[in-house]
């Protein structure tokens, strides 16, 4: 059986590789909304971020995603990875 190729992408806050699923994805829309794409599949400029508190909290704080995403991040997206987060007990 022939082995399935893994998507891999790069954190912006970390610069490290992980697997696409392992990360949070947050999109500009082509009319200028950012939100959390937990789906992988809105359109729009993607940005992604490792699935840890403090890398959370770093590119909130450093403003990483609006650098990233030329786009002002409203505060509901971080608590949205936050929540997430707690959620799913990771991290």
């Amino acid at each position: 059986m022939k082995k399935r190729k893994v998507p891999m992408r790069k954190c912006i806050v970390t610069q490290e590789s992980a697997e696409k699923k392992a990360l949070f994805r947050v999109v500009r829309s082509p009319e200028g909304e950012v939100s959390l794409d937990l789906t992988g599949r809105k359109n729009g400029r993607g940005a992604y971020i490792s699935m840890k508190r403090e890398v959370v909290d770093k590119a909130e704080s450093k403003k990483l995603l609006s650098r990233h995403l030329e786009a002002d991040v409203p505060q509901e997206v971080f608590q949205a990875m936050r929540s997430y987060l707690e959620e799913n007990h990771i991290d």
